[in-house]
Formats: C-alpha cells, sequence, structure tokens
C-alpha cells in the first residue's frame, strides 16, 4: 500500500482529498468534526516534511450549482481550530484564482478550496475538470474513505495525473487495514454481527465475508425474516416476505462454509412503534398477534456476549434494536458492552455502517473498539468485496 510514509513532501504542494461533507446547524457551525480530526495526522506529516496542504472536499449536495449554504467558507474557523493552522480559503477550486492561490503558497500553509460539488463535473468523474484540479499541486492524496466508492474526479480521475506520486493519506490507510484484518489477516475465530432492518441490504455482505468468517450473529429487524423463514410467529415484526428463501438459502451457505449462525431466542416486543408502548419478553418464535419485536432479549444478550468473548476478531454493523427509542436500547447496549469487553481483553474490533456508528458515538464506545469506520457506504462496499474506484485510482 503506498501511503504518505512513503514520501517526503519537502517543498512540495499535496493535493490532499479529505471527506470535510461535516453536520451543521442552522447557522452553519460545525456539530461534529470527527472527520476533520481524523485528517489531522496525514496534515501534520505533509506540514512537518515542509510541504504545503491543498485540501479539496465537497460539503453537501450543492447540485453543480454555486449555493452560498453549503460554501466552505463556513466550516474555516473549525477547520483551524482541529489543526491548530491558519487556513488560507480560496472561493473557487479550479482556474485563475484557485491556481495563483496555490502557486503562492509557501511550505507550512494550507489552503483549502472551495466546494467541489458546486460543479456537475465533479460527480461526471470528467476528465478535463480532474486535470484542472491536477495543476495545483505536485502530490496527490487520497484521505476520503466516506467518498472513496465514488468514481468522482477527485476521489479516482485526478489520480492518473500523478502517475508516481499519488499516495494513500494516513486515515485512508487505516481504514483499508482494519478491513483487511476483518477479511484476511484477522485473528481467529472471526465474529461479524449484522443487525439493522433489512436482509436485502446486507446479503452481498454476508456472501463475501461468510469465506472470512466463523461465526454470524444476525440480529435487528433483520433476523425475523430468517425466524419466519424457519417457521416461527413473528406477529407485525418487520418482515421481508420475498426474501424468505433467501433466508434459508444464507443459512444453508453458511453451513457449507462452517460458519456458525446465531440468531435470537427472545425479543422483548411491544404492541405499537413507539417508546411507550406496552412491552413484554417472549421468546423470539412465538411472538403474539398485534405484536412487534423491538429488541433483543435477556437470553438472547448472554447468548451473544459468549460468542463475542470467544472472539480475537470482530465486525459489528448494524443494530439490533430499535436504539433510538430508550425503553428498546438494552440490547444494542449490552452487545456494546460485549464488544468493548472482549476488544479490553485483546480482540480487534471494527465498527462500521451509519446506524451502528451512530450508536457507538451517542452512547461512548467510540474509545472502547479498536476502530471506527469513518465512511458508510465505503465499508459497506469494501465488505462486500468491491475494489472502490478511489482505492484502484492510487494501486493501479
Amino acid at each position: 500500500m503506498k501511503t504518505i510514509q512513503d514520501y517526503n513532501f519537502k517543498d512540495k504542494k499535496a493535493l490532499v482529498r479529505v471527506d470535510f461533507n461535516v453536520p451543521q446547524d442552522a447557522d452553519l457551525k460545525v456539530t461534529d468534526n470527527t472527520r476533520i480530526q481524523a485528517v489531522k495526522p496525514t496534515v501534520e506529516k505533509i506540514l512537518n516534511d515542509g510541504g504545503s496542504v491543498i485540501l479539496m472536499t465537497h460539503l453537501g449536495r450543492p447540485k453543480g450549482k454555486v449555493n452560498p449554504e453549503f460554501s466552505l467558507k463556513s466550516i474555516v474557523p473549525e477547520i483551524e481550530k482541529v489543526l491548530g493552522h491558519e487556513v488560507k480559503f480560496c472561493p473557487d477550486c479550479i482556474g485563475a484564482e484557485a491556481e495563483e492561490m496555490a502557486s503562492e503558497l509557501k511550505p507550512g500553509e494550507i489552503l483549502l478550496l472551495e466546494n467541489l460539488r458546486f460543479y456537475n463535473e465533479e460527480e461526471a468523474g470528467d476528465k478535463d475538470f480532474a486535470e484542472k484540479l491536477a495543476k495545483l499541486g505536485d502530490a496527490y492524496v487520497n484521505d476520503a474513505f466516506g467518498t472513496a466508492h465514488r468514481a468522482h474526479a477527485s476521489t479516482a480521475v485526478i489520480a492518473q495525473f500523478f502517475p508516481s506520486t499519488k499516495f494513500f493519506g494516513l486515515l485512508m490507510a487505516k481504514e483499508l487495514e482494519a478491513i483487511d484484518k476483518v477479511l484476511k489477516s484477522g485473528e481467529k475465530p472471526v465474529t461479524a454481527i449484522l443487525g439493522g432492518s433489512k436482509v436485502s441490504t446486507k446479503i452481498t455482505i454476508i456472501e463475501n465475508i461468510l469465506p472470512a468468517i466463523d461465526n454470524l450473529i444476525i440480529g435487528g429487524g433483520m433476523s425475523f425474516t430468517f425466524i419466519k423463514a424457519l417457521g416461527g410467529q413473528i406477529g407485525t415484526s418487520l418482515l421481508e416476505d420475498d426474501k424468505l428463501p433467501l433466508a434459508l438459502e444464507i443459512l444453508e451457505k453458511a453451513k457449507a462454509q462452517n460458519v456458525k449462525v446465531y440468531l435470537p431466542v427472545d425479543t422483548v416486543v411491544a404492541n405499537e412503534f413507539s417508546n411507550d408502548a406496552e412491552r413484554k419478553e417472549v421468546d423470539i418464535y412465538e411472538i403474539p398477534e398485534g405484536w412487534m419485536g423491538m429488541d433483543a432479549g435477556t437470553k438472547t444478550r448472554v447468548l451473544f456476549n459468549d460468542v463475542i468473548m470467544n472472539s480475537r476478531t470482530i465486525l459489528w454493523n448494524g443494530p439490533i434494536g430499535v436504539f433510538e427509542m430508550p425503553n428498546f436500547a438494552a440490547g444494542t447496549i449490552a452487545l456494546g458492552d460485549s464488544i468493548a469487553e472482549a476488544t479490553k481483553q485483546g480482540a480487534f474490533s471494527l465498527v462500521g455502517g451509519g446506524d451502528s456508528v451512530a450508536f457507538v458515538k451517542q452512547f461512548g464506545y467510540a474509545d472502547q473498539v479498536s476502530y471506527v469506520s469513518t465512511g458508510g457506504g465505503a465499508m459497506l462496499e469494501s465488505l462486500e468485496g468491491k475494489e472502490l474506484p478511489g482505492v484502484a485510482a492510487i494501486n493501479n
């Protein structure tokens, strides 16, 4: 893997693709700076070498139009605060002004270009647009894992203009190493925990990871499709009726690969989809009519904990209950506790995919697991076995 550690940036201008698509409040103040924090080591390495940094990113979905609401100018103060350096801002990302500001950049300085998505050419993967961006730097660094699955001008196409000076940033390298640990080099037993609502969104992941794992824990809404396929009564629980044959097929494939599958054995049910609903704990195969499964039950939490505590490598994607409602968060919290404890005892744990990342941040588990992925879609596509365009562009 060709990372920035393999290069000295002294007197070089590094064009660094970052993912600063950060959440903001009504006053455009940044409400979560995790993505900015994540690229600090890359920026520091380049500046410490005696190079300068030109940051490029998108923010929101301006759909190819200049829109002040999506201007990166609003996030400059937060970037300066996190990186601890003054950040110059260019009101465009290509053209005469961008070229002039880039050429005047001195070693140790940082320049932020305006939102790449103010141009339709960015998402279209336009080669001329990529070439105009490439003019601004001497080396190209991709540290935007969150957009690595998109074949955009700044994430994939631009790399061809830097045949010998294109590199992965340190964040990108960490993300790829974490996924590699789960799929290839992880210490066994390897356990994958897949939750969330739909089997259909996880099929390719399951099929791709089966050869690499020893245990598969299936929880959350998607588990009811499996329970129904196995003959259970699931009341009004979430169900993908057309995926019942597929659920059985997945169980067969797992058996053929010697992968042990663990499904919930009991569940906390409610008589309506509300935090204040009536609730009780029942056998997952015997959910009464008019009731729906909302969280993992007590016996399930113990079962899952036993599997996790005997694992050396753990992948977690998707909650196992409706954790957004406090009365149905206990199962996912118990799962978080188990993973944190296994990690403390030396297991490697990777958490990725929107809802599980939201959960670990909200409930304070982010520092208790080995790695929290910054890229939902990119991580899922990696787990599906796809080569991400942003990764291929550096490797090729």
